[in-house]
């Protein structure tokens, strides 16, 4: 998937097959309070609430806000896809549970629409009233056809005639045309028409067809402005061409959502990618979840939709038109650079730069010099990781390559590198995860691409995805010996999400972690079964057990009086073992400070729970993606990076993998990043003890505060002018 929200090419997401799919599992534990929770589907909310509220920010660069608006709608399609859906499916078919908070499926539906519905108003006026009168000063307009001229109607006219007309095709509804089968989050309209020799009403539909431009570029008036109208108001205003002689007594918007949280059924008798293409194509006809219309809809017309679609009022959401805002990232892409947040460049990590910069820098060689910590994307992916892999199929002296694939882009050089490697006859294996959801389709042509060409291609553990950010290499040296160089990371092998996806990767040549991803590859690709990992925590065996055991022992170190503190970056926490574990440590007097992009289950600051608890939420330029767990350690710190998030599935129903940092300034790297987040200067949201999510933006005096973001660019290029090797 590579649209430009916080899911696929985002620059702020939700990342929803991260952050979606559990269902609530809490041992209640009595030694607590039992509202120590908050519920999951409505921390979900408060985030995508944070997003709108960016779009809402008039410190915001214009066209990001517009970015924000779009990423807003689009997150919120993929939480009506996946999550409601989910909840209306187990509801049901009776499978329902209590969710995290006790509360019953029911229930929480009733909160959820109520809270959407809240939301998705709020998001259509601050378009309405926040952000297009704004447009409108800075020249670029998006008009309706009651704002425009005699002139500029004669030439649309013609536009439509040429361009969309022929592309359009209205759906009769009548006994003999039964009602149409609606796509999913398809813009729809609706049409009433009489015909005047019979006086009969009848009703039809229109898709607005999804590849075209939504928003029509109008003709230059002189004025120098950017002229645009939606797509649906173009052909509205063209219906008479579309039904010939008939009276157009009423148009309206619509937009269906429907269920998307296909299960797939894993044997392992079957073919796995024959049973997921099965799967996806359940997936298009998932019943409808969602209706939203223009808030000018008659009631005859919505009676019939509700009727034939099966949705309920709670499912109704009656909009101001435009419908579907995720439009606006056509607006965003507008060539404006004053409107939008100034570039910043990544640069190549110091550590990665040749000594003479005519020569090609030696990827082998400068791994073999230290261990390097990429952060990304201030430090380039591109003439990092890219290139690791580029050199390692080029290199002769490269025996194998061994790689986790979940998402990649659609023009990879990563896999383009693989296939080179093994057509030039080196050994490559790649785990590529064919059921990372709504990636399904992409990730089985790159399977049979990738197999086409001699690679390895294996899939996994039956009932298992495969999440962690892995890639090994093995070169023989000059000596004869053969020498593992690995990457770990904790962002996907794409080259396009690493340009805005804030994440962390290790390259080493350790032999230790060389070993551990070997044992790994072959539990993932053969029958070996390990039980134990050296630098490595690794779901489901040993992950969540690894993690608790440090939690407990900071708990101890504490009531000991030993140096305690434990600090955790993740996308989402909702682990009812791991949040209640962080509760007992904050007992203990252990300070413990959490940073979470998505979902937080954890409540700070519940007297007698976690008043030794902060949390607080980053969201900008950047998709804030890595989950980084460091602990005190009573004066030797224990810190980890890798794929993991803190939820049941991430530790019990996926291969995750945490690698520990040893190098002092790697550990000083996380330091400055925690110290940066937490601060109180530092623009963020923090939560409370009530579950509300306040932006702190501004100081006392209305000063902004620093953006996290520009901070970490700022130092990451001082640290290179510092050592000289800046370019």
């Amino acid at each position: 998937m590579e649209t430009e929200a916080y899911v696929g090419d985002a620059a702020v997401g939700a990342d929803y097959d991260d952050d979606f799919d559990d269902e609530s599992s809490s041992d209640d534990d009595g030694s607590l309070r039992p509202d120590r929770y908050l519920d999951r589907e409505l921390s979900w909310l408060s985030f995508n609430q944070r997003v709108l509220e960016l779009a809402e920010d008039p410190m915001v660069p214009l066209l990001e806000r517009v970015n924000y608006l779009a990423i807003f709608a689009s997150n919120l399609d993929e939480f009506f896809r996946v999550r409601v859906a989910g909840l209306k499916r187990r509801i049901a078919t009776g499978l329902a549970v209590p969710t995290n908070v006790g509360r019953s499926p029911t229930e929480v539906l009733a909160d959820i629409s109520a809270a959407a519905h809240e939301l998705q108003t709020r998001h259509a006026e601050a378009f309405r009233k926040g952000v297009k009168p704004l447009l409108d000063e800075a020249g670029i307009h998006i008009e309706t056809w009651a704002d425009l001229v005699e002139s500029d109607r004669a030439q649309i006219d013609e536009i439509f005639a040429n361009q969309i007309f022929p592309v359009l095709m209205p759906l009769a509804v009548d006994p003999a045309h039964p009602f149409p089968y609606i796509s999913g989050l398809s813009l729809n309209l609706s049409v009433r028409v009489r015909n005047p020799k019979t006086s009969r009403v009848e009703f039809a539909r229109i898709k607005v067809p999804p590849l075209l431009s939504r928003f029509v570029r109008l003709p230059d008036d002189g004025s120098g402005r950017l002229r645009f109208i939606p797509l649906e108001d173009l052909i509205s205003n063209h219906l008479g061409d579309l039904f010939p002689g008939m009276q157009i007594l009423e148009h309206h918007e619509f937009r269906v959502t429907r269920n998307e949280d296909v299960e797939i059924e894993e044997d392992e008798s079957e073919n796995l990618i024959q049973a997921l293409e099965k799967g996806l194509l359940q997936r298009r006809f998932g019943p409808p979840i969602r209706l939203e219309i223009s808030d000018d809809m008659d009631d005859m017309t919505l009676d019939l939709l509700m009727q034939e679609l099966d949705i309920t009022s709670q499912e109704v959401y009656r909009l101001p038109a435009p419908l579907n805002l995720g439009g606006l990232f056509e607006v965003f892409k507008i060539d404006r650079p004053a409107l939008k947040f100034p570039k910043q460049l990544p640069t190549t990590s110091a550590s990665l730069l040749a000594t003479d910069p005519t020569e090609t820098p030696d990827i082998f060689a400068s791994i073999e010099r230290q261990d390097i910590l990429l952060h990304h994307p201030y430090e380039s992916f591109a003439t990092s990781v890219q290139t690791f892999l580029e050199q390692a199929a080029a290199d002769p002296n490269v025996l194998a390559i061994k790689q986790t694939l979940y998402r990649t882009s659609g023009d990879s050089p990563i896999v383009e590198a693989l296939i080179d490697a093994a057509e030039s006859g080196k050994q490559v294996l790649a785990l590529v995860e064919i059921k990372a959801r709504f990636d399904e389709s992409a990730n089985i042509s790159w399977a049979r691409k990738l197999e086409k060409s001699g690679v390895h291609v294996v899939y996994g553990l039956v009932g298992l995805k495969t999440h962690c950010k892995l890639a090994l290499v093995i070169r023989q040296e000059k000596n004869g010996r053969l020498k593992h160089y690995s990457h770990i990371g904790t962002g996907n092998y794409n080259p396009k999400t690493s340009r805005i996806y804030e994440d962390f990767g290790l390259l080493t040549d350790s032999d230790t972690i060389g070993k551990d991803l070997t044992r790994l590859f072959n539990e993932l690709s053969g029958y070996a079964i390990e039980k134990k990992f050296k630098r490595l925590l690794v779901a489901p065996l040993h992950l969540r057990k690894g993690l608790l055991k440090r939690i407990r022992q900071e708990a101890d170190n504490a009531r000991a009086g030993l140096p305690s503190g434990i600090r955790i970056k993740v996308n989402a926490i909702v682990d009812e073992a791991i949040i209640d574990a962080l509760y007992r440590a904050s007992n203990a007097g252990v300070p413990i400070d959490i940073v979470v992009r998505g979902i937080c289950s954890l409540t700070p600051g519940l007297e007698g729970v976690s008043e030794n608890i902060r949390v607080r939420s980053i969201l900008g330029r950047y998709l804030e993606h890595s989950r980084v767990f460091s602990f005190a350690n009573a004066g030797d710190p224990q810190v980890f990076i890798g794929s993991a998030d803190m939820m049941h599935r991430n530790l019990d129903r996926r291969v995750e993998a945490l690698v520990r940092l040893t190098e002092p300034d790697h550990l000083s790297d996380i330091d400055r990043v925690f110290e940066t987040e937490m601060s109180d200067h530092t623009a963020s949201w923090w939560l409370d003890a009530t579950g509300l999510w306040t932006h702190h933006s501004v100081d006392e005096n209305g000063k902004p505060l620093d953006d996290a973001q520009d901070v970490t660019m700022r130092e990451i290029a001082a640290r290179k002018r510092t050592s000289g090797v800046l370019r």
